[in-house]
C-alpha cells in the first residue's frame, strides 16, 4: 500500500528569478531607435543595462520576476506560498526581500555578497500597452543547489518552476534537484515555459522532462507552444503536448485560454478590460489564478476563469503586481 504524502504546509513553492522591474512609458519610435525586440524579452549585460536605463524616461521600481509575480497573486487569493530566488546584498536586493515578504510570501534565501548586483528588468511600455523587456539577470543567475531546503520543498503541494531560470547553469542544477525532491515526496511539479527564446535554447531539456513524466502542469502561451512542438497550428500543438503532461494550460492573449487535464478540456474567453495599459505579468497572474484554483481542487473551467480575472486586473495598470483585491474580484465575478 502506497503511503500518502502528508498535508502540505504550502500550496506552492516557486523557484525563479529575483528581479526588480524598472518600468517607464515610451514613444513607439524609441523602441526602434534603441534596437529593441518589441514585445519580447532580451537578456542584456551590465553595460547595455546602463545604456538603456539612461534612455528611459521617469521610471517606477516594482519588485518582479515571473514566478515571484505568480506567488504575489496567489498570496492575495489566500494561498500559502514560499519563494526561492537569489538577490545580492545591495539596495535592490533589500527592496525585493521587503516586497515579497510584505505580501505574505515566505522567503529565506540568503543574499549573496559582492558582484554581480541584484537582477533588474528594464521595461519600455509603448502607448498600446505592449511591454518590451530587457533583463540583466545579475545575482539571480547564481542560485546554488545548496540554497535549497529539501524539507521545505517537500512540504509544498506544488513545486512551480520558472523557465527563464533554466538558462544559467547553476540555478538549472538547483531546479533539477528540486524536481527530484518534489517527486520523491509525492508532490506535483508545475513548469512555465516563460519565453520562446528559452525553448529555442533548452527545448530538448523541456521535451525530455515531459517525456520522462517529470512535469505535471505545464503553462505555455501559443507562441511558446509552437516553439516547443514545431507546429504552427495551435490545435496540433495542443494535441501533441497534452498527450505528454497530465495538465496543459495554454493562453492566447485576447482569444482566451484552454486547459486539458487528464483528457478533459475547458476553454474560457479573455475577461473584458476597459483599457490595456501594460501587459507585463499577464501570464504570471493567469498562472496565479489557475494554480490557486487547482490547489483548492476547483473544476478546470473555474481555474481558467480565475486565471483570466487575475490577468485582466494586471493589464489595466503599470506593473506586474496586483493593485486591486484579487480575492474580492474573483468573488464578485464567480461567487
Amino acid at each position: 500500500m502506497t503511503e500518502m504524502p502528508p498535508e502540505p504546509r504550502y500550496d506552492v513553492i516557486a523557484i525563479g528569478n529575483a528581479i526588480v522591474d524598472v518600468m517607464a512609458p515610451c514613444r513607439d519610435e524609441l523602441i526602434e531607435e534603441l534596437g529593441l525586440n518589441r514585445g519580447g524579452m532580451t537578456l542584456v549585460d551590465a553595460a547595455r543595462a546602463e545604456e538603456l536605463y539612461a534612455a528611459m524616461g521617469p521610471a517606477r521600481e516594482i519588485s518582479g520576476g515571473s514566478a515571484a509575480n505568480t506567488l504575489a497573486g496567489m498570496a492575495m487569493l489566500g494561498a500559502e506560498c514560499a519563494f526561492i530566488g537569489q538577490v545580492a546584498d545591495d539596495q535592490l536586493g533589500a527592496v525585493f526581500q521587503h516586497d515579497i515578504r510584505a505580501v505574505g510570501i515566505d522567503y529565506d534565501t540568503p543574499a549573496r555578497a559582492g558582484d554581480p548586483p541584484t537582477a533588474r528588468c528594464l521595461i519600455f511600455v509603448t502607448p498600446d500597452g505592449e511591454r518590451t523587456m530587457n533583463t540583466f539577470l545579475g545575482a539571480s543567475q547564481f542560485l546554488p543547489p545548496a540554497a535549497l531546503d529539501d524539507a521545505v520543498i517537500a512540504s509544498a503541494g506544488i513545486l512551480y518552476l520558472e523557465g527563464y531560470l533554466w538558462d544559467p547553469e547553476e540555478p538549472r542544477r538547483a531546479m533539477r534537484r528540486a524536481i527530484e525532491v518534489a517527486r520523491e515526496a509525492g508532490r506535483k511539479v508545475a513548469f512555465t515555459a516563460s519565453e520562446s527564446f528559452v525553448i529555442d535554447r533548452h527545448g530538448a531539456d523541456f521535451r525530455a522532462l515531459m517525456n520522462e513524466g517529470q512535469i505535471d502542469i505545464l503553462f505555455v502561451n501559443e507562441h511558446e507552444l509552437a516553439s516547443l512542438t514545431g507546429e504552427n497550428d495551435f490545435e496540433t500543438g495542443v494535441a501533441r503536448v497534452s498527450a505528454k503532461v497530465p495538465v496543459l494550460v495554454a493562453t492566447r492573449s485576447a482569444r482566451g485560454a484552454i486547459a486539458i487535464a487528464h483528457g478533459e478540456r475547458a476553454e474560457v474567453a479573455a475577461e473584458p478590460v476597459a483599457r490595456v495599459v501594460d501587459t507585463t505579468g499577464a501570464g504570471d497572474l493567469f498562472a496565479a489564478g489557475f494554480l490557486t484554483g487547482y490547489a483548492r481542487g476547483e473544476g478546470l473551467e473555474r481555474c481558467l476563469r480565475m486565471g483570466a480575472i487575475c490577468a485582466a486586473e494586471i493589464i489595466g495598470h503599470y506593473g506586474a503586481r496586483p493593485e486591486a483585491d484579487l480575492a474580492a474580484l474573483v468573488e464578485e465575478k464567480l461567487g
